[in-house]
């Protein structure tokens, strides 16, 4: 059996954050589940280089805003492994918009979003708390954002999905013990192509100078950095639930409440 033995499950994990934690929980001795809506490639290329690290995968596509996937994920994760000892909630979308542009937004949009972005991970905690339960002692983390403390981000829409993500994690932490712990993670800008793609080359490069200059730390986050903090809320942090950590390099503390510099 691989290092550890234990299991992991990462939604969203074709790239980016979830593509890094999924490669660390690898190196730490965990097997992984892979986890992807659309990019079957790029899923596929990361379970290949967890593999390398000597992990087993389980390659998993599943819309995490149907709940009949989240179970069937659970499910063919217990098939395979026979437990669940830490979930990553990872998977997440957007619709980039400005934040004045009121008619930018619909409903519709509105509800994609927040059924990927807070009823998605909803559904997999549901899916995976009675299997780390029964073996006693399991960890989640939830990916949220700065956008959830501050109003900020990629559409109005969006950063109210990560405030109600972030609420979630403390309405959940209290109930989940003493046998689960929750927790979230908050990063600002994070390099990579989503965001570039999202905000065109030109503004996102603007962008990182900016916080870059900005922030106490002179630096943004990248998806292995916010991936070692994941991390460190799944292998250590015994006492630790209900949190919300920063990981901005310092930056919102350049901002006033008006969310300007």
């Amino acid at each position: 059996m691989h290092g550890s033995g234990k299991v992991a499950i990462v939604t969203g994990s074709s790239r980016g954050v979830g593509a890094a934690t999924a490669r660390m929980l690898a190196e730490k001795g965990y097997n992984v589940v892979i986890n992807y809506s659309k990019s079957a490639k790029e899923a596929e290329e990361v379970a290949e280089s967890c593999r390398v690290l000597g992990a087993e995968t389980l390659l998993c596509r599943a819309n995490v805003a149907a709940d009949e996937d989240c179970r069937r994920m659970a499910a063919e994760t217990i098939d395979k492994w026979g437990r669940i000892d830490a979930l990553v909630n990872n998977a997440g979308t957007s619709k980039f918009c400005d934040h004045d542009d009121l008619e930018g937004l619909t409903g519709e949009d509105f509800l994609h979003i927040y059924e990927v972005n807070v009823v998605g991970p909803y559904q997999m905690v549901r899916a995976v708390v009675p299997h780390m339960k029964e073996i006693g002692n399991g960890a989640i983390v939830n990916v949220a954002s700065i956008s959830g403390l501050t109003g900020v981000g990629s559409s109005v829409a969006y950063a109210a999905s990560k405030g109600a993500l972030i609420t979630m994690t403390l309405s959940l932490a209290r109930v989940l013990g003493p046998e689960i712990r929750m927790n979230a993670v908050c990063p600002g800008l994070i390099q990579g192509d989503w965001l570039r793609e999202g905000m065109g080359t030109e503004k996102y490069e603007a962008a990182v100078r900016y916080w870059e200059k900005k922030s106490p730390l002179r630096m943004t986050a990248t998806p292995e950095t916010v991936a070692e903090t994941i991390l460190y809320f799944i292998t250590g942090a015994p006492l630790i639930t209900g949190e919300t950590l920063i990981l901005d390099g310092g930056g919102h503390l350049a901002m006033t409440p008006m969310g300007r510099t």
